[in-house]
């Protein structure tokens, strides 16, 4: 397990305690500082080190100290995705895993002695998250997260409805749609949604000359995004919502489902270099399990990216759970959500094999 572990000068000398109690448990340790405890600082900057750590995937946990560990908690909750837990006991910091699923720990330095401090970060990391009733109340509490990425949608689930939308999606269903026409339709979905999804980014006034006079005028401010196709049916995506925002650049993420685990298995990932400054747009036509998108999203943060929405034409509610409950702070938007999924892990009504009807293969 990867652990990020922070904290101010108030925090620091437990830090350097816990910190190679950790590391002695076999856990692999990130320590973001504070590196000195002479000199004082503030505690949100030590905690947004740690809780982007922890939404970007590149911690599996996170570990924050400050005085009381009451600012640390207040800060690092501001992160989407990161539920930071405030621990004095062992119980507490079980029940915070089992039932509230916490994945940053928070511990006060002045109220918390190193005994029990390890005490409790023991119990923290060895304690899974419960699913059942826990599982749906972490559900509920992801989709009142905060927006804040580009979509401005940030953890919640939209159905882009639009009636262009609905109507290519009727005939994209139909299983008499030649393959020419079912690709065009399936880019012509994407742009659409496309321009759906990028309703909320940011806009700069600036200059232009018309050809009668000076005026002001609205542009994009500039802001990075990336479309990142799941292989080979995401594929059929990109090229309409790169005809709505052309200067995206594109990243590939080659995964495909086997057939008896329904378990998506991974053989390649080249991203843009700058992937963790960018709005990302993971693209699949088809939410079904939900194995491959969660996968996929986990490769992203793993190379770094944070800011990440998923766009599908039609999702099952299987789907739809799993990346919601694995990646709670990642946007999900999709133009229908189906009934279920059949005994193969096909979406029903659905519209087949996305894939196998993009390229004619079977």
């Amino acid at each position: 397990m990867k652990v990020a572990i922070g904290a101010d000068h108030a925090g620091f000398s437990l830090k350097e305690n816990l910190r190679e109690f950790v590391r002695e448990m076999g856990q692999d340790v990130t320590d973001v500082g504070a590196f000195s405890g002479e000199k004082s600082s503030d505690y949100p900057d030590w905690s947004w080190k740690v809780a982007d750590c922890v939404a970007s995937g590149r911690a599996d946990r996170g570990i924050l100290i400050c005085s009381t560990g009451i600012g640390m908690s207040i800060s690092a909750n501001k992160v989407p995705g990161v539920y930071a837990a405030l621990c004095t006991s062992e119980l507490v910091a079980r029940l915070s895993r089992q039932h509230n699923g916490s994945n940053v720990l928070v511990l006060g330095g002045s109220v918390t002695g190193p005994a029990m401090a390890r005490a409790i970060t023991s119990v923290w990391l060895a304690t899974e998250a419960e699913d059942g009733r826990h599982l749906n109340r972490r559900r509920k509490i992801a989709e009142r997260e905060a927006p804040g990425d580009a979509a401005g949608s940030k953890g919640r689930v939209v159905v882009t409805d639009h009636p262009l939308i609905q109507h290519k999606l009727s005939i994209v269903r139909d299983k008499n749609t030649s393959v020419k026409e079912f690709r065009e339709l399936v880019q012509e979905i994407a742009g659409l949604m496309a321009y759906e999804i990028s309703r909320n980014l940011p806009l700069e006034e600036i200059e232009v000359e018309t050809p009668i006079c000076l005026t002001k005028a609205q542009s994009l401010s500039g802001k990075k995004l990336a479309v990142v196709p799941v292989l080979r049916a995401g594929l059929g995506m990109v090229e309409g919502m790169l005809r709505l925002i052309p200067n995206a650049k594109v990243g590939h993420i080659g995964l495909y489902r086997d057939p008896e685990t329904l378990q998506p298995v991974d053989y390649y990932c080249k991203l843009p270099n700058d992937i963790g400054d960018r709005d990302i747009f993971i693209v699949d036509p088809m939410l079904a399990t939900g194995g491959s998108a969660s996968a996929s999203i986990a490769h992203v943060k793993k190379h770094g990216g944070r800011r990440i929405s998923l766009v599908s034409l039609i999702a099952a509610p299987e789907g739809v759970a799993r990346v919601t409950a694995d990646h709670p702070e990642v946007a999900i938007f999709i133009a229908a959500l189906d009934e279920c999924l059949n005994e193969h892990g096909y979406i029903v009504p659905g519209l087949g094999d996305a894939g196998d009807r993009l390229f004619g293969t079977r």
